[in-house]
């Protein structure tokens, strides 16, 4: 009784104003699922699928002090759900799952603002955007807001949103969605948050993993960063299936408020589930941490609800993959034994889709590598599922600044093992092309490379489009490691489609794009 007292006769002379107290918060979070309601195939195992992601955000929001469920964007565009749907299936789930904030991301655009609108009136979470200025888009302006207050465990937990400024190069945001300079924006949000007496304050990020460090050794008064955009996994995994992580989970970096800020990713499509618990101190500071993303393994039970709802979402699928997307005048070669060691009509036709969809972004140049090339096209009507059995990985686009001499280079890596059929080999987009002469030692037998009919300069810089997969280093390209890059998003399947369908009646012939010299007989 004594305690008592003498606690109440403190906060009188503190004018009854006690400070915040010290908060735990488990923070559930996914990016970039791309509509992939169902599971995705690695080696030889499935992950991922909505029906088990529910399943263990229901056990961890039952079971995990203080949950707070957050996405980092770019739940549209991926599927054949996404294509039917438009993001209203995604939402369905989102919904059921419980899901307490959302930034958008970019492919949140790629049809317009309706879609986006038509989406965020079916969420029952706020959806979030600090570095856009909508005001003078109707269909957004009263829909999207920088921030968001919630209340996680009796105290006020805020969330920012931010989305790629690169988002009008790489989406479809319309003349009204106008970029706002990032720093100020998210500058701006914190103060307004704190403003309203909160402490702890988390981003829902759609940056990327670089530019959210950034932010987090830039901005003061964030504590978590809920990453999205450049598919990072991070984390440790003894899983064989996943690629290296790109970092540690959480990712911590000094804040300039003098405090410590996490900056924590899900990878991408569903397949592992972000899971970190923070403490709090009462000044809202990160004190301490655990964690580690949960891999959504096919082990795990699917949730019947969900189950059913996919079940039923799925019947209007069967009926797109018959869809026909286009017509072949004649029919587009792409045998492996053709895609691997010379030109190909079906690889042209790849290249040239890749760079109609990268020349909003300056793309002067396509490389298709071989490998990703896995079927012919016969001439005649072309359905949706030939499209995705020529390009079944789920492939994005990028567009990487590179000099004459890292393309001649990545040339020369591509015609090395001209003798072992690898994937390696490179494909153009029209209005290039090379000589490689195979009486010539590797690494130096590429004659010449030209663009519009003029030689490349080895000094000048050129913007060149190809799948994330090459960009990223894949078959060996290490040339293109550390080069600015700008990662689209834009599905593989979707570049095939979308040319198809603005070019009916495709028939491509070979055009000596690329030219062998002394081939053996």
């Amino acid at each position: 009784m004594k305690r008592s007292l003498t606690l109440l006769l403190s906060l009188s002379l503190l004018g009854g104003a006690a400070t915040a107290a010290p908060l735990t918060v488990t923070v559930l979070h996914t990016d970039d699922l791309h509509g992939h309601l169902d599971p995705v195939t690695i080696g030889q195992n499935k992950y991922g699928g909505y029906s088990r992601q529910t399943t263990l955000i229901r056990k961890y929001t039952a079971e995990d002090p203080n949950p707070l469920v957050l996405s980092g964007g770019d739940t549209f565009q991926g599927t054949l759900f996404y294509n039917v749907y438009k993001g209203l299936a995604d939402v369905l789930f989102m919904n059921l799952q419980g899901y307490q904030a959302m930034t958008v991301g970019n492919h949140e655009f790629d049809d317009g603002p309706a879609a986006l609108a038509a989406f965020v009136q079916k969420a029952k979470f706020p959806v979030l955007a600090s570095n856009l200025d909508l005001s003078a888009e109707p269909l957004l302006k009263d829909l999207i807001k920088p921030s968001a207050v919630l209340s996680v465990g009796g105290e006020k937990v805020g969330v920012i949103g931010a989305v790629t400024p690169d988002l009008p190069l790489i989406s479809s945001p319309g003349p009204n969605v106008k970029m706002l300079e990032l720093m100020d924006s998210l500058n701006a949000s914190v103060k307004a948050l704190q403003d309203q007496g909160v402490n702890k304050i988390i981003l829902a990020s759609h940056l990327g993993y670089t530019l959210e460090q950034q932010v987090a050794g830039t901005v003061p008064g964030i504590d978590l960063i809920v990453g999205g955009h450049s598919h990072t996994l991070l984390g440790t995994f003894e899983n064989k299936d996943f690629p290296a992580s790109e970092g540690p989970y959480p990712t911590v970096v000094q804040n300039p408020d003098g405090n410590r800020t996490l900056l924590v990713a899900a990878w991408e499509w569903g397949k592992v589930l972000g899971r970190i618990k923070v403490n709090f101190t009462d000044a809202g500071a990160v004190e301490s941490w655990e964690g580690n993303p949960v891999p959504v393994t096919s082990d795990i039970a699917e949730d019947d609800t969900a189950r059913r709802m996919i079940a039923t979402l799925s019947v209007p699928i069967a009926n797109l993959r018959a869809q026909v997307v286009g017509t072949a005048g004649a029919p587009l070669n792409g045998a492996r034994e053709i895609v691997r060691r010379r030109e190909s009509t079906m690889a042209n036709v790849l290249a040239d889709a890749a760079l109609a969809a990268g020349q909003k972004a300056g793309a002067q140049l396509a490389f298709v590598n071989g490998g990703g090339v896995r079927s012919s096209i016969d001439a005649g009507p072309v359905t949706f599922e030939e499209a995705i059995t020529v390009q079944p990985f789920g492939n994005s686009l990028s567009i990487l600044d590179l000099s004459g001499a890292q393309i001649r280079a990545a040339l020369e890596h591509g015609v090395a093992t001209w003798a072992e059929n690898k994937g390696q080999f490179l494909h153009l987009s029209r209005g290039m092309t090379y000589t490689f002469d195979l009486g010539r030692p590797a690494g130096s037998r590429v004659v010449s490379v030209t663009l519009n009919g003029q030689p490349i300069a080895d000094a000048t810089v050129y913007k060149v489009a190809m799948n994330n997969f090459t960009a990223g280093g894949g078959d060996g390209f290490t040339m293109f490691k550390g080069a600015p890059r700008l990662d689209t998003g834009t599905l593989d399947v979707d570049i095939l489609v979308n040319y198809l369908k603005a070019n009916p009646n495709l028939a491509p012939q070979p055009e000596g794009r690329i030219v062998i010299q002394n081939e053996p007989k």
